[in-house]
């Protein structure tokens, strides 16, 4: 049980990585995900990657520096500039719907202007979840200066758009609906140097 855990990234540059188990029966239409990171890393990294066989940054959520966000979603991204907030917590929800092609980025329980990409594409549901690496083939193929340093928790993978409450509730870390991934009955497998500790602060 992952309550009021974190896995720490001890390594920069790592080439350690966890590998997350969802439960997904079909293809995405819809996603939400939503996690919490504390790093002290300016060069690139990756947050949440989600490869299938035909596409490795099927679902992406990438910081190339401090000020910004990539959001990919099959292979193609948005960019969400960000103020550049060192040595604190950042909590980043990232949801994506088929029908309008409609991006949302929220960080730290509020909302960036949507955007939109990849109108009418599916997001397949044979993949492999990583958090700490970016696949660049599935399952693997990392670059370690995008390796992920530092702390992360509160990981989440909803198969819909989550409404502004529940966006702030995830920020909050208040009741939240069942989701495909959920970090207090994660299913997940440590590769390399991660320990699970408890949470510092709330």
């Amino acid at each position: 049980d992952l309550y009021r855990k974190v896995f720490v990234f001890r390594k920069d540059p790592s080439d350690a990585f966890v590998v997350l188990r969802a439960k997904l029966e079909q293809p995405l239409q819809n996603f939400t995900v939503c996690l919490r990171a504390y790093t002290h890393l300016s060069r690139p990294y990756s947050l949440f990657s989600y490869a299938t066989k035909t596409q490795d940054n099927e679902i992406l959520l990438f910081k190339p520096r401090p000020e910004e966000f990539r959001f990919y979603v099959g292979g193609k991204h948005v960019t969400f500039r960000v103020p550049e907030s060192h040595w604190d917590w950042q909590h980043v929800c990232a949801s994506w719907e088929s029908a309008t092609g409609i991006a949302e980025f929220w960080l730290n329980g509020k909302p960036w202007p949507r955007k939109g990409l990849q109108k009418g594409y599916t997001v397949g549901a044979t993949a492999a979840i990583l958090l700490g690496q970016e696949q660049d083939s599935f399952g693997g193929g990392f670059d370690f200066y995008n390796s992920f340093s530092g702390e992360l928790t509160d990981v989440y993978l909803w198969d819909a758009g989550l409404s502004p409450e529940k966006m702030r509730a995830a920020y909050l870390s208040l009741r939240l609906p069942p989701a495909l991934l959920a970090w207090k009955s994660l299913s997940y497998e440590v590769k390399g140097d991660v320990v699970v500790k408890p949470r510092l602060r709330e």
